[in-house]
């Protein structure tokens, strides 16, 4: 998941305490605890619905068929309707056979978004304007739709908190229902709505293909390593049977499941650098770095050296164990063998929301 581009203008205190704010609901554990139910939800939905194709279209008897697709749109709609549904506390409906107009076009704005972001970091904007306007103008007119999405389900959250707080006046109580991260935020108002409205698009927009992508090659990983899958599922079959239907419980008995996660973004980071400015000089591998300089952690030929991963080019989650020989080889600064989040106060505001997210559709 991206960090939340709104707060890029904002530095210091300021900055940090918008931060502190928006941590609480999507980083704390306490948190975490609070959404885990809807993204095992919409995991379990996903899974059964992708069975029941196999079982519908596939080969061989029934019970044991088999099929070959393509899984990335499906991962696409999953993606953005668990980080919806946490977002919002509400399903958007993308696994339906017919989803809602509004879905669709949600659906052809991110990917619009999506597809045309890349040409767009490369091309100077003159030349751009030269050659491809309307590269611009597909670009401009799907965010577009993003926002007009989000701003329709901001007035929707807006008039539910209006209609539960009229409704407690009258009863006294609180429902205590969990109502996603834009009705916690809103709620306790600590936040400008401006600053919440463009974190919470940041939150949907940024949060599809950064785990989309990831489980897919979850998936291709696990498959050409058998052993490793068979180690991976014994271990979830063994932790969920003991957790009583508690996802929080499955996911803290399967750490071979979080270890993969780590993995796989070892291998084929979403982010390719992570980047930060020092605000006073220092040295660097005996390297003078003045202040406000550019440092950029290259994470692709990181996760790919000898020199940081033994046998590098292995995939090999128990490498994550704690146990491992390289381990012990490394000792001082193990904790940032894995930046695929990134590091410190600026880490990725949609971190606890994308691991656990990946883990789950994984275990199910």
């Amino acid at each position: 998941m991206l960090a939340c581009g709104s707060s890029l203008h904002r530095n210091g205190e300021e900055w940090r305490s918008d931060r502190l704010q928006l941590n609480k609901e999507v980083m704390l554990s306490t948190a975490v605890r609070s959404f885990l139910p809807l993204l095992d939800e919409v995991s379990k939905d996903f899974c059964g619905m992708l069975q029941a194709r196999v079982e519908r279209e596939g080969r061989g008897e029934e019970g044991k068929r088999s099929l070959t697709i393509d899984p990335s749109p499906d991962l696409f709609r999953f993606a953005l309707e668990a980080s919806c549904h946490v977002i919002y506390g509400e399903r958007i409906g993308l696994f339906s056979s017919s989803p809602s107009l509004e879905s669709q076009k949600f659906i052809w704005a991110v990917e619009r978004m999506l597809t045309t972001t890349p040409p767009l970091l490369y091309l100077p904007p003159r030349l751009l304007l030269r050659i491809g306007a309307s590269l611009w103008t597909q670009h401009a007119t799907a965010w577009d739709h993003i926002f007009s999405h989000a701003e329709a389900r901001i007035q929707r959250a807006y008039q539910r908190l209006s209609s539960s707080q009229s409704r407690r006046t009258v009863t006294g109580t609180a429902g205590g229902q969990y109502t996603g991260v834009l009705g916690q935020l809103m709620e306790k108002g600590q936040l400008s709505l401006d600053l919440i409205k463009a974190n919470i698009t940041e939150l949907m927009a940024g949060g599809v293909d950064t785990t989309a992508v990831p489980l897919q090659f979850a998936l291709f990983e696990l498959g050409r390593n058998p052993e490793v899958q068979e180690r991976v599922r014994q271990q979830v079959r063994t932790s969920w049977s003991q957790a009583g239907g508690d996802p929080q419980k499955a996911l803290q008995g399967s750490p071979l499941l979080k270890a993969t996660i780590k993995e796989v973004l070892r291998l084929y980071p979403v982010g390719i650098t992570v980047q930060r400015y020092p605000v006073r000089d220092i040295i660097l591998q005996n390297y003078h770095i003045p202040a406000g300089t550019m440092v950029q952690a290259c994470l692709y030929p990181m996760g790919r050296s000898s020199q940081v991963f033994e046998n590098p080019l292995r995939f090999d989650p128990g490498r994550w164990g704690g146990s491992s020989k390289e381990d012990g080889r490394r000792g001082e600064g193990q904790g940032f063998r894995s930046l695929a989040f990134g590091f410190g106060a600026r880490q990725c505001v949609g971190r606890r929301i994308a691991e656990n997210e990946m883990q789950l559709l994984l275990m199910h």
